[in-house]
């Protein structure tokens, strides 16, 4: 991190050391240099800017996303899976590994629910940016009448906790069990019962791991995930004390999408809490999110910034 400072400084100042020569000797090309070593400064300082923004306590962690189907019946389960998808693309984008815990699949396409583990630095604190509800226009594949339909699915991530942070569940708060695992096509199915199941009595959080081949390693990994969502659900509790409204601004339902992507009667992704947007869903829905999460991250708010084609 010093050394990230120490380079942005340092570009800085040979800039401004090379811009003075070039007035000097009124040396055009001299001055063209300098420009460009502005530019590649302001890429570092840009870059130190989101870094500051990625200095939460657990920023630096791996975590798991879960993406659940809402309003929409089918067409919704079909745009659960896209978005999936498009998170797989964007960590695998950023060299992140992603598993998938649990995967509920859909009665006739997509998925009903899926909870997955991405291990990479800094994947908390990028991937939080997504957290809410994501609102689909299109017309739908599954209407013979060829309509337009409007979908919804929700998202909610939360940290990976450290094997250090002393949480004691105690055992009558919890009801365990193992059950046969299912999965999407050409995943793996578990022919044993291994894949294990919580439920956490207190708070009705209900979590599923069928990702390892043991009982054992599944209820290791699903402990793992319900100590992080206590945790998680924790720390909203006390930002709800401090702050009502923002508290409220985070709460997950049908009625507040932070990001619209309509594919009909016009293409366009748009993210509702910066402005950002962009008329190549394509790309978007391929994994290109970054200048997406990174302007929700900078706290860019700014309707007419449009990112390019």
């Amino acid at each position: 991190m010093v050394g990230a400072y120490e380079r942005a400084a340092r570009a800085l100042d040979d800039a401004k050391t090379l811009l003075d020569l070039a007035e000097e000797a009124n040396d055009e090309g001299s001055r063209k240099e300098a420009a460009g070593m502005l530019d590649n400064a302001e890429t570092e300082i840009k870059t130190l800017e989101l870094q500051r923004m990625l200095s939460g306590p657990h920023d630096r962690h791996n975590c798991f996303m879960d993406i659940n189907a809402g309003a929409g019946g089918t067409e919704s389960m079909d745009w659960a899976s896209i978005l999936l998808r498009m998170y797989t693309r964007f960590c695998e984008k950023r060299g992140w590994k992603v598993d998938i815990n649990d995967f509920v699949a859909g009665e006739e396409a997509g998925l009903k629910n899926v909870s997955i583990f991405v291990q990479g630095e800094f994947a908390y604190g990028y991937l939080k940016a997504e957290l809410g509800v994501h609102r689909l226009v299109r017309i739908s594949p599954f209407d013979s009448n060829a309509r337009r339909h409007t979908s919804f699915v929700s998202v909610d991530v939360y940290p990976e906790v450290d094997d250090d942070v002393k949480l004691e569940i105690p055992e009558k708060d919890v009801e365990m069990k193992f059950i046969r695992g299912g999965g999407a096509g050409g995943q793996k199915v578990n022919k044993t019962s291994s894949t294990c199941q919580l439920r956490h009595i207190p708070t009705n959080i209900v979590i599923t791991c069928q990702t390892e081949r043991s009982q054992s390693a599944n209820r290791d990994m699903a402990f793992k995930i319900l100590k992080s969502r206590l945790l998680d659900l924790e720390e909203k509790k006390r930002k709800a004390e401090r702050d009502a409204a923002e508290a409220q601004k985070m709460d997950i339902s049908f009625g507040s999408q932070i990001r619209s992507y309509v594919m009909q009667p016009y293409r366009l992704v748009k993210d509702l809490r910066t402005g950002v947007e962009t008329g190549n869903v394509d790309k978007v829905l391929d994994g290109d999110l970054e200048e997406l999460i990174t302007a929700q991250l900078m706290g860019v708010k700014n309707p007419a910034r449009s990112l390019p084609e």
